[in-house]
């Protein structure tokens, strides 16, 4: 059984950590009201970039381009984003699990796929276990801009163009809600489901030269966009989640102050009916 100094240590202990997960937890709260801010401001600019090139693309009328165009699957690239730091509940093991558990089901070999990671903790991840880690950015801002990713973005999307890759997936966390977010996997080339995102009504646009020069310009340019936008997203996801994942913390800090307090009083008052009971006893052996 423990001593009563042993139980009031771990009283002040756990009140310190319970002071320190609550911090965090106020800390998260501020980031996230600024990266859901961040993520639905973006969503205007994204609508219009697709209703612009799902209008040119499929107005043109018989236009081609690569990044709308099947082929042969030789290698497959998997955009992967998580954080740079844990303390977020399951947030980075369940996109990590989703691509491990994809790659083991799609891929025989190494060789027939590449990672992208945007997070420390995703590449480390695929690093330790020897998988091809091609690109990765770390040290993000935690609202970060769109400069900050245009490098790995626009490299990406251009080994699709020399096809280093024949298919590009992304995969992040969804933001849904404070505490719900949905891992999530998207196909970002070929832009296979540009016609399925169609507005009813196509917007008839003026262009020149024509649309092939325009959609080789805007096409990379949305695929860049999309990235971000995903980026932003899962930024809200990270925030929402090491706020919940800190609640969690410092209520479970919490309790077990309860339950330690509970057990130093109950030792405590042990201790002084033994006491007594001593006292008593020495006082009637004297008699």
């Amino acid at each position: 059984m423990a001593s009563l100094r042993d139980i009031k240590h771990r009283i002040a202990s756990t009140k310190k950590t319970s002071q320190i997960t609550k911090a965090m937890e106020m800390t998260s709260a501020a980031k996230w009201n600024r990266g859901v801010l961040n993520a639905k401001s973006f969503v205007p600019y994204m609508e219009k970039i697709q209703e612009v090139t799902t209008s040119i693309a499929l107005g043109a009328g018989g236009v081609t381009h690569p990044m709308l165009t099947h082929r042969p699957i030789k290698k497959t690239g998997y955009i992967v984003i998580t954080s740079d730091r844990g303390l977020a509940g399951a947030f980075n093991s369940n996109v990590i699990r989703r691509v491990h558990q994809t790659i083991q089901s799609r891929h025989k070999s190494n060789d027939e796929f590449a990672i992208i990671a945007i997070g420390r903790v995703g590449r480390d991840f695929f690093v330790k276990r020897g998988y091809n880690v091609v690109l990765d950015i770390v040290g993000l801002h935690d609202q970060p801009s769109f400069q900050d990713i245009k490098e790995i973005t626009s490299t990406a999307v251009g080994m699709f163009a020399d096809e280093t890759f024949d298919e590009l997936y992304l995969y992040y966390s969804h933001y849904i809600s404070a505490i719900s977010q949905q891992v999530t996997e998207k196909q970002l080339l070929p832009l296979t489901d540009i016609s399925a995102s169609a507005p009813h009504k196509l917007i008839s646009y003026e262009f020149e030269p024509d649309a092939e020069a325009i959609l080789e310009v805007l096409l990379p340019q949305y695929a860049e966009s999309l990235i971000y936008g995903a980026l932003l997203d899962s930024k809200a996801s990270e925030h929402a989640a090491r706020m919940t994942a800190m609640r969690n913390a410092t209520d479970n800090a919490q309790e077990l102050i309860r339950n330690y307090s509970l057990s130093y009083n109950r030792a405590r008052q042990a201790a002084i009916t033994q006491e007594i009971t001593e006292i008593v006893g020495g006082a009637a052996a004297l008699e």
